[in-house]
């Protein structure tokens, strides 16, 4: 043979050897990199999901723990609501300004919602108890008092208002004893007095108050 054919038919098989050689290390590289980055991608993928089975685990506990204090919650209210007699001394399934069950008086005495023209009436019927002459201001600003509100956390908020009634003295102190015995709460800020025994005349200043009611939200959480 001759030596050049021969030298040609050896470099033909280096290269193809050479060439083999770069294609399994090729595909040596390839599989390392895809084992790589499969196994980046398989621990994200438990490391994710070890995360929401632990987000429901903490939620079915929740829920189990509020279900049994629900159970307390509902015991403990029909307690406070069906006794024989109201925290007033009153018949709880009665009529009178002091009956109703324990549920209703401390909604009256601490209302959830601003209702100004309610309260109006609840101020006339105060005069009325004594039988005094009177008239009742305030502000109605619903808009200003909503944004007062907050249904995630929220706080006493104050009425202000201002009340003037004629009568007799005995009728005007018991005026103020009506504001006493209340249901629903007042804080006097000032009480002028004007006239005589036989007709005098009260000015009050004061604040009363109601809650605005929490909302339960059930919200969303994103796992990441």
């Amino acid at each position: 043979m001759n030596p050049k054919n021969l030298f040609s038919t050896k470099r033909l098989q280096i290269d193809k050897a050479n060439a083999s050689m770069i294609a399994i290390l090729a595909v040596s590289v390839f599989l390392v990199v895809f084992s790589i980055v499969a196994g980046k991608a398989l621990l994200n993928q438990r490391s994710y999901q070890a995360k929401i089975i632990g987000k429901k685990e903490k939620a079915r506990d929740q829920l189990k723990k509020n279900i049994e204090e629900t159970k307390t919650l509902v015991t403990s209210y029909k307690s406070f609501t069906d006794r024989p007699e109201n925290v007033l001394g009153g018949n709880p399934a009665g009529r009178g300004d002091k009956d109703g069950d324990n549920a209703k008086i401390i909604l009256d005495a601490l209302p959830s919602k601003y209702d100004f023209p309610a309260l109006a009436v609840s101020m006339d019927k105060l005069l009325g108890q004594v039988g005094v002459k009177g008239s009742f201001s305030g502000t109605d600003d619903v808009l200003a008092q909503d944004a007062k509100a907050s249904n995630e956390n929220p706080q006493v908020i104050d009425l202000p208002i201002t009340l003037s009634a004629d009568g007799s003295l005995n009728s005007v102190k018991e005026l103020i004893g009506v504001f006493e015995r209340s249901i629903r709460p007042f804080n006097i800020g000032t009480i002028n007095f004007s006239g005589n025994d036989g007709k005098m005349n009260v000015a009050i200043t004061a604040k009363t108050y109601y809650q605005p009611q929490k909302v339960l939200t059930i919200g969303t959480e994103v796992i990441k």
